[in-house]
């Protein structure tokens, strides 16, 4: 929410003008995940009440017009420790009820305003044919990008990153650069390609052609394996021995211009930060250094991302999910700040 102090902060008149609007707005406004007329703008419903979507968006799957969906993918049947990411998606959309009232902090836009973002819905799958769970991905997310709208999307365990790379890399041509924020590599070694396993799926784009490790990097790992596969990598103790934003530009210097996609998986963070998640891992990064890192990201191109592995049974606080739906927007920023500049 917005907070003034008029003593320490006094209120210009169009601060005091958009304030008093917003109050009015917040006595009024509900359930805009239905009723919102224009898929731009911030919300001011109050944060506890309403149908809950993600950042207050609006459901639809009508993409006339729209810059950006995201979806939700309620799968957890790859993990190889706790399950529980199936329920990510919707701890996500309630713990961004939060973050809609303002323009996100220290970038200077909003992109909720300066382009059309909804919420597409999750996608539909039967639980019980595994075996087809890839290919459904794929054809969702395929059918999204052929309207030239780009995603981001709510996992769900890692797994899914490797359908939607599949998508990506047919719209955008392979092979892709990769940022991968996360504690293990999921680079361990399989060649049953029926397989669906979240700690397998990058040595399986890389093999398959749709990421170029050479042009890729990995944070946050702490996990030992001896295959990198050729990606670049940035461990939790380089993150932490080095300030953020050094962080940040040496992943613009490997990435360059070309089309990245992002994937944040929340076991990156250190488990007091994220204790809600299925493969915790100590040691990692703090909330405050990913958020720096993500915001000092501004000019790769990033054509698309996801946030996974957020797990909420594992956290009774909700500290996870309202780190992942930070994640989340702050991914959006990232993609609106490369939408901004390419449309100049």
């Amino acid at each position: 929410m917005m907070f003034f102090s008029a003593s320490v902060h006094p209120l210009t008149p169009a601060t005091k003008r958009a304030f008093d609007m917003a109050l009015e707005d917040a006595k009024t406004q509900i359930d805009h995940a239905f009723t919102r007329a224009d898929a731009r703008g911030l919300s001011y419903e109050n944060a506890f009440a309403g149908a809950v979507s993600f950042l207050r968006r609006k459901y639809t799957k009508d993409l006339r017009g729209v810059d950006l969906a995201i979806t939700g993918v309620p799968f957890d049947q790859s993990v190889t420790n706790r399950t529980g990411t199936r329920l990510g998606p919707r701890a996500l959309r309630e713990a961004s009820t939060l973050q809609p009232y303002d323009p996100p902090y220290g970038w200077g836009f909003d992109p909720l305003s300066e382009f059309s973002v909804v919420d597409f819905g999750d996608l539909a799958f039967d639980y019980a044919k595994v075996s087809e769970f890839p290919a459904t991905l794929q054809a969702h997310i395929k059918q999204i990008l052929s309207q030239d709208v780009s995603t981001i999307t709510l996992g769900g365990d890692h797994y899914i990153t490797l359908p939607i790379l599949e998508a990506y890399a047919e719209k955008f041509g392979a092979p892709l650069s990769v940022l991968q924020f996360d504690a293990h590599s999921d680079t361990w070694p399989d060649d049953d390609y029926d397989r669906i396993d979240h700690g397998t799926m990058m040595y399986k784009a890389v093999k398959k052609g749709l990421v170029d490790p050479s042009r890729s990097i990995q944070v946050g790992i702490r996990t030992h394996n001896d295959l990198d596969m050729g990606f670049h990598l940035i461990d939790a103790r380089e993150v932490h021995e080095s300030k953020p934003n050094d962080i940040a530009q040496k992943i613009k210097g490997i990435l360059g211009d070309h089309p990245t996609y992002l994937t944040f998986d929340i076991d990156c963070l250190d488990p007091a930060y994220a204790p809600g998640t299925g493969t915790p891992v100590w040691g990692g990064l703090s909330s405050i250094q990913a958020s720096i890192i993500l915001r000092d990201l501004a000019g790769i191109n990033m054509v698309g991302g996801d946030v996974v592995e957020v797990a909420p049974q594992y956290d009774l606080s909700g500290a996870t999910a309202i780190a992942g739906a930070h994640a989340v927007h702050e991914l959006i920023c990232v993609w609106g700040w490369n939408k901004k500049r390419r449309t100049k």
